[in-house]
């Protein structure tokens, strides 16, 4: 702004000097010019009435330092000429003073000369005897008058050049001050001219609606980092370019990035093939999509572009945990296979068995044989049904009716019920320990002891025992099932909760189990939050404990 004081001073000043010595040159020429051309006529009047009376010899008396007199006969001959010899001058006749003298009785010119740096004012008077009096005076033009004053006008414009400079600068200074001291964060403590009044109002006006829009978008931006901060899915914004703009805790860990990834181009954090052609599909299409898996677990990525009044403005990835979704499709589908199997096996053999006798093949003292295998087998199909429905009912989280259940006594009961099959196997069951009561369904806590103690009595050796053992903390009570028998290899620890998995077949159709115990009992004990662990060696025995808090 000072600069912008200081030129348009400047330029001002330099008008008005140009504008000024053009105007005051030409009044003052105008003024001395018509001051010049009234005293050359005084002459011309005085000298025309010396020579009515006196002759040529005032003529040849006179001193011409300023002045030249031409005398001219009224056939235009040169009479006399105070510069020059009479004798050898052209005829005058033509020259337009004389002739307008010789008409009107007074006759005036000027004319140029050859260099244009001088004129020639020239006054004629038609005397009584017929003759013309002449008389004439150089001076000088306005373009010879500027250049003699050139440098008293260059001293002039250079003074006042720096004169309004320095007058410039000081009042730019005084007035760019106080609009320097303003305080535009809070424009209407200001005491400076009243004309900015207008435009601090609308300043602070401007400042109210900008503070209040940052404070709405700051708003948005803690409810959207709050948002994706405990998003599970992992949630990344991309810009046109390709650069990341947000992402979430969970898409940081997903992609091993960190805080400061935001900026760089995405393709530097994830530089798989399928990420990259996810991209490009769907910034060219508006959607794409892919299953990946990351970190071990299984993801669903969804690409979609975000567009803006027809333009590309970016890309959001959206990744999600499907692992147990893809763990329980693929549960389903091998539960399907199993319960078609298992329920496909023993209803063979009843069909079969039954064929047989509907077609008279089976001898008379042979049909209580079929009969009772026709019975076994279809028990077993029951119980295989039973422990589906069971299974189905803890898999729908269906509410069940809980009080306080002591794990003892539940162990009593089942070793009870359960001592003709350890009597039958050689097998002996003994119950230990605290009362332990826990808060849970008396049904599913049966469930659990009954499987882990049935297991133990079938997967036995003859002679062996089962020692069932409850104990009671302060916060916990653990339930304990330690056997003799065959144990379990440790590739099948983690295996063996699930459905329908049997380490030795041979040995399970043998004594008769659904392959579904062990998967209710894990099902059973997570209903109650509690947590079961496996201790076995092969041909070593085996001991199952299931730890329970005191408010399952």
């Amino acid at each position: 702004m000072t600069g912008k004081i200081l030129r348009s001073t400047l330029a001002v000043v330099i008008i008005v000097q140009i504008a000024s010595l053009l105007i005051i040159t030409g009044v003052l020429y105008q003024y001395f010019g018509d001051m010049q051309v009234s005293q050359l006529k005084d002459g011309l009047n005085l000298a025309a009435g010396a020579i009515e009376q006196l002759g040529e010899s005032y003529l040849e008396d006179l001193d011409y330092d300023r002045y030249r007199l031409t005398w001219i006969g009224a056939d235009g001959t040169v009479l006399f000429d105070s510069h020059a010899d009479a004798a050898y001058m052209e005829n005058h006749g033509e020259r337009e003073e004389i002739k307008e003298a010789l008409i009107s009785g007074r006759g005036s010119s000027i004319r140029q000369s050859s260099t244009l740096t001088e004129q020639t004012i020239y006054e004629a008077k038609h005397l009584e005897d017929g003759s013309v009096l002449r008389m004439s005076v150089n001076r000088a033009t306005a373009f010879i008058l500027v250049l003699g004053m050139l440098r008293p006008i260059a001293v002039v414009f250079v003074v006042a050049i720096l004169l309004s400079a320095w007058l410039a600068h000081s009042m730019a200074k005084r007035v760019v001050e106080p609009l320097n001291r303003l305080n535009l964060e809070k424009p209407m403590e200001n005491d400076a001219y009243e004309e900015l009044s207008p435009l601090l109002y609308r300043i602070h006006a401007q400042q109210l609606e900008i503070k209040g829009q940052i404070r709405k978008l700051k708003n948005k931006e803690d409810e959207f980092d709050q948002i994706t901060r405990n998003m599970k899915e992992a949630l990344v914004l991309l810009d046109n370019m390709g650069r990341i703009l947000s992402i979430n805790p969970a898409a940081r860990t997903l992609f091993n990035a960190g805080t400061a990834s935001v900026g760089d181009d995405f393709l530097t954090v994830d530089r798989k093939q399928d990420v990259r052609l996810a991209l490009e599909g769907a910034k060219k299409h508006g959607h794409a999509d892919f299953r990946a898996n990351k970190n071990g677990r299984e993801y669903q990525f969804d690409l979609s572009r975000i567009d803006s009044e027809g333009d590309y403005h970016g890309m959001v990835i959206l990744a999600f945990d499907v692992t147990e979704q893809v763990n329980a499709e693929r549960h389903r589908r091998e539960f399907t296979a199993n319960v078609s199997h298992e329920l496909k096996t023993p209803l063979q053999s009843i069909i079969g068995s039954a064929e047989l006798m509907e077609n008279g093949i089976v001898k008379n003292d042979d049909v209580p044989r079929f009969v009772g295998h026709i019975r076994k087998e279809a028990s077993r199909l029951v119980c295989l049904i039973d422990d589906i429905i069971s299974l189905s009912q803890m898999d729908e989280g269906t509410e069940m009716t809980s009080e306080d259940v002591s794990l003892k006594a539940v162990s009593e009961e089942v070793c009870e019920s359960l001592a003709d099959a350890a009597k039958f196997k050689g097998v002996s069951l003994e119950v230990t320990g605290d009362s332990g009561v826990v808060k849970g369904v008396r049904r599913l806590l049966y469930v659990i002891v009954y499987n882990l103690c049935d297991n133990a009595i079938k997967y036995n050796n003859p002679g062996g025992s089962v020692k069932v053992s409850v104990t009671q903390k302060t916060d916990s009570v653990c339930l304990s099932v330690k056997d003799t028998g065959i144990g379990i290899s440790s590739e099948h620890h983690d295996k063996i909760f699930e459905r329908f998995y049997r380490v030795d077949k041979s040995h399970s159709k043998q004594s008769g189990g659904t392959g579904l115990g062990l998967s209710i009992v894990k099902h059973a004990v997570q209903y109650h939050n509690g947590k079961i662990s496996v201790e076995s060696e092969l041909n070593k025995g085996t001991t199952i404990s299931v730890m329970f808090g005191m408010r399952a």
